[in-house]
Order: C-alpha cells, then sequence, then structure tokens
C-alpha cells in the first residue's frame, strides 16, 4: 500500500463484520418473509405496493432518515445500508425501494417549519424524487409555476410525498450558473405516468411524473444535495455520496443472494449421465471461492469507508474532499464487483440457471441496473484518480 493511500485511507481500528441490529430486528424477519413471499408480485405489478411500504415503515426503514428533531431516528449510514441489503437479499426491487428511507436526508435542506409540516402526522414518511431532467421553472410571486415531465422516480406509488428538480434560469445570460432545485410536494398532487416497462428492477415502479402549472412556495424548495439545516450528524453526511451507497448496498445484498443460490446447488442432480456433480468440479470451486473472496472484500471496504466519515462527523470534524471521494470510490467498487460476483454464479450455476423461472435470471438483470446507475459510474474511478494523483503532487 503506498503513501498515498495511507494518509487518504487510514487502516481502521474498528471493523464491521455482522450487520447491526436493526437489521436483525423481528420487525425486519416480518419485513424479509413478506418480501420473499411476495416478490414475483413485485415484477408483475411493476411497484411494490403500499402494505409492502407500510410493513417497511414497521421495521422502521423510512424513520431512518428523519431528523430525531421530528421523532425520527436519524440512524447511522452503516446500520441504515446493512438492511437495504439484506431486503435486497431477499429482492432487489424491495431493496431499491427502502434504500429511498435515505432520501429523507435530501429533506434536511428544506426550511425547518416545512420540515415541521412534513413531520406532523410522525416520522415515518416516505420520499420519492424524479429529479431529472431539470426543468425551467417560471419564478411568480411567492414561488415557482412549474410545468414539466421527469424520469425515475422510484418508489412513487408508495410515496407520501415526491420531489422534482428544477432550474431557475432568471438572469442566466450574465453567465451566473444557478444550483439545481428540488421542489416537494404531497404525492397525490403529481401525477404518475404508469411507463415503466424494463428488463431489471421491474418492481421498482421508477414511472416518470409531470406537473402542469403547479405553483410551489419558496419555503418548499430547497438546493438539491445542500447541507441539511438540522444539527444532527447524519445532516452532515455527504448527501450525494450516501445516494451512491444505498444503491451499491442493494448490488451487495444481490450478490449474497447469488452466492447463497449456486452453493446449495453444490450437491445437486447432475444433467448429463456419469458427471460430477457441480460440488466435484474444478471450475465451480474455483468460480466459489474467488466470488466469495471478491465479495467479503468489497464489502469490508464499502462499510469500512462508511465508518470512518461517521467517526469523523460524531468526533466533529469536516468531511473531506478525500473522505468525501472514499464513500464514492468504496460505493461503486462494492457494486460492480458485486456485478462480477453474479455473473460468476450465474456461470457456475450451469444450465439450470439459464431457465426463465430460475430466481438467478432477475438477479442477474436487477444487478445490471444497478451499476447503471449515475452515482456508480465509472467516472467515480477517473475522479478517485485525480484526487489521489493530487495528493500524490502536493505531497
Amino acid at each position: 500500500m503506498n503513501s498515498i493511500t495511507l494518509d487518504v485511507y487510514p487502516v481502521q481500528k474498528k471493523v464491521v463484520t455482522a450487520a447491526p441490529p436493526h437489521a436483525d430486528s423481528p420487525e425486519m424477519d416480518v419485513l424479509i418473509e413478506e418480501v420473499t413471499a411476495r416478490r414475483d408480485e413485485f415484477d408483475q405489478l411493476g411497484h411494490v405496493p403500499r402494505d409492502i411500504v407500510a410493513t417497511m415503515k414497521k421495521a422502521g426503514i423510512f424513520r431512518s432518515g428523519t431528523p430525531r428533531k421530528f421523532g425520527g431516528e436519524a440512524l447511522a449510514p452503516a446500520a441504515f445500508l446493512a438492511m437495504v441489503e439484506r431486503i435486497s437479499k431477499a429482492d432487489g426491487s424491495a431493496g431499491w425501494v427502502a434504500a429511498f428511507g435515505s432520501a429523507n436526508t435530501y429533506l434536511a435542506a428544506l426550511p425547518i417549519e416545512t420540515q415541521r409540516k412534513i413531520y406532523a402526522d410522525g416520522p415515518d414518511q416516505v420520499y420519492a424524487g424524479g429529479l431529472y431532467p431539470l426543468q425551467e421553472a417560471k419564478a411568480v410571486p411567492g414561488g415557482w409555476e412549474i410545468t414539466g415531465r421527469w424520469h425515475f422516480a422510484s418508489g412513487c406509488k408508495g410515496a407520501d410525498w415526491i420531489g422534482v428538480g428544477i432550474k431557475d434560469n432568471t438572469g442566466a445570460d450574465d453567465g451566473t450558473q444557478k444550483p439545481a432545485l428540488m421542489a416537494v410536494m404531497p404525492a397525490q398532487e403529481v401525477e404518475i405516468i404508469d411507463n415503466w416497462n424494463v428488463v431489471g428492477m421491474q418492481g421498482t415502479g421508477s414511472h416518470d411524473t409531470r406537473l402542469k402549472d403547479k405553483f410551489v412556495a419558496h419555503e418548499w424548495t430547497c438546493a438539491r444535495g445542500a447541507a441539511g439545516l438540522i444539527d444532527e450528524p447524519l445532516y452532515r453526511y455527504p448527501a450525494l455520496a450516501y445516494q451512491a451507497e444505498v444503491h451499491a448496498a442493494v448490488n451487495i445484498g444481490l450478490a449474497r443472494a447469488a452466492l447463497d443460490i449456486v452453493t446449495d446447488m453444490a450437491g445437486g442432480a447432475k444433467i448429463m449421465p456419469g458427471a460430477l456433480r457441480l460440488a466435484d468440479r474444478a471450475y465451480y470451486k474455483i468460480k466459489l471461492g474467488l466470488s466469495e473472496a471478491k465479495w467479503r472484500s468489497a464489502r469490508m471496504f464499502f462499510y469500512d469507508a462508511c465508518e470512518q466519515a461517521w467517526e469523523q462527523i460524531v468526533a466533529g470534524n469536516p468531511v473531506t474532499e478525500e473522505i468525501d471521494m472514499m464513500l464514492k470510490l468504496s460505493a461503486t467498487y462494492a457494486a460492480r464487483v458485486s456485478m462480477e460476483v453474479v455473473n460468476d454464479a450465474y456461470q457456475a450455476a450451469g444450465m439450470a440457471a439459464i431457465q426463465r423461472t430460475h430466481r438467478m435470471q432477475r438477479i442477474v438483470r436487477d444487478a445490471m441496473v444497478v451499476t447503471q446507475h449515475a452515482a456508480l459510474s465509472e467516472l467515480n474511478y477517473e475522479s478517485a484518480g485525480a484526487l489521489f494523483a493530487k495528493l500524490g503532487i502536493k505531497r
């Protein structure tokens, strides 16, 4: 390990070896049982239904990102990521929807009184956002008049609140670049266009949303990714890096599911007369051993980076450029290595896995979708390399 890496990413004393207690709670056990029994239904419906979202609320998914000030848990990121990982092991789409329990960190950038209204009925509020493409908003007295259409509002059919992305072009001719804004409103005030028809993650219900001449007051808008106004540690955690992490956690769970499936197949029936069991085939044992090593090492890096960042924040230290980049790098690496593990497991499973009804089919498709997310782009590798090079030059 070279000196640059040691300075940027020091060895940590505390090691994450097991899921935190929230991931193993009785309420989570109930949720996993329901998700496992109904994951085919989610795929057929094209979304996770509201009764399952209600079960997620009981398991504490959506209060995890809610400020303690408003009755939430403001859970440490590693604990929440472990919850997402466990749900994703049961079903990728359900894990993806649960991952948006972290999205309430976005809401922390809204004015305090606005947040008070959002949580007036309790801390278990579900936020969904289709923030792109950014739509131009017309400035009107007291707020914005918004018309437009947005993509990828995952979980919108089970949401209580929906956000959209807008941009203010007032004074744009002077060359001033203004921040992207997020406008938030009750879910029932947003039109959902039922157009989510994909190969993987079909159950996430990531439909388009649409507004026409909708007035949104200034106090219901904020800069996307802005620091939270709540003085609690979670809202000093980098919001955009957290987005990358929650999606990566889905792939970590899917990879674990794929490994468990192919491991259970070790002593299964032989297709050809006289053929060896999978457990007796060298290629199978090599893939299984290597895949376990890849998954465990990527997962450890992922949680270790998260824990280091959290310890710095709790200690009152600022989130440095290095810490922020390490979160994004570890998330990108974990998501992409997990995809490799899923592919290896699929290949090791042999002909049995090609059946349309075999669970490995959906795991492969879902895992591919995760790596397509912009927050987990390979460009994060380039950005990390550029940062390491810059630090090396400075030294």
